[in-house]
C-alpha cells in the first residue's frame, strides 16, 4: 500500500489542465495503485492524479456499490439532465458546497489494456466522474458555486488553516491514529 499526501486548495497542480496518457506502463499502473489506496484511507469516492501531484489524465471512483471506475484519458460524450447536490473534495476538507451536475452521462474512458471503453453513469457516480474529470482539467468544485458563496467558503477555508503553511497533507490509513 502506497499512501500519497494530498494536494491541497493552493497547489498550483490542482489548475494545471492534466496531460494525456500516452504509454500505460508500470509507472502509470502504480499511479492507479496509489490513487485507489490513497483515495480508500482518505475515505473519499473519486481522486484524481492532480489531487497527488501528478498532473496526468488518470483518476479514479468508487462510491461503495464495488464498481471502481478508472478514468484514464476519460472523455465525457454525452450529459442529460441536471441537478444540484452537495459536494466536497479531499483537497479541500470539510468545505461543501451545492454544485449542479449532469444526472447522467456517456463516458469514454481506457482500461489499463489500453483499450477504450463506453459507460453509461448516473446519480452519484456520475456526479463523482465529472467531478474527478473537472480536476484533471484544472478546475474546483468551488468554480461551479456563485462568487458570493465562494468567497464565503474560502474565508472558511483560510480561517480553518489558520497557523498552517503549505499544501500538502499526510495520509494515514482510515482509523489509523
Amino acid at each position: 500500500m502506497a499512501l500519497r499526501p494530498l494536494h491541497l486548495l493552493s497547489s498550483p497542480v490542482l489548475r494545471e489542465r492534466a496531460q494525456e496518457v500516452e504509454d500505460i506502463d508500470a509507472e502509470i499502473r502504480t499511479l492507479v495503485d496509489d490513487l485507489y489506496d490513497t483515495m480508500y484511507a482518505a475515505e473519499g469516492i473519486g481522486l484524481a492524479a492532480n489531487q497527488i501531484g501528478i498532473a496526468k489524465r488518470v483518476a479514479v471512483v468508487d462510491i461503495g456499490e464495488g464498481n471502481r471506475i478508472l478514468l484514464l484519458n476519460p472523455v465525457i460524450v454525452s450529459k442529460d439532465g441536471k441537478e444540484k447536490a452537495e459536494e466536497g473534495c479531499l483537497s479541500i476538507p470539510d468545505i461543501f458546497g451545492e454544485v449542479e451536475r449532469a444526472v447522467n452521462i456517456v463516458l469514454e474512458t481506457m482500461d489499463l489494456d489500453g483499450k477504450r471503453h463506453t459507460l453509461n453513469l448516473s446519480d452519484l457516480e456520475a456526479r463523482a466522474v465529472q467531478h474527478e474529470i473537472d480536476h484533471l482539467d484544472g478546475i474546483l468544485f468551488l468554480d461551479h458555486l456563485s462568487p458570493l458563496r465562494r468567497r464565503m467558503l474560502l474565508k472558511k477555508w483560510k480561517k480553518s488553516r489558520k497557523g498552517e503553511t503549505g499544501y500538502l497533507k499526510e495520509v494515514t490509513p482510515a482509523g489509523a491514529s
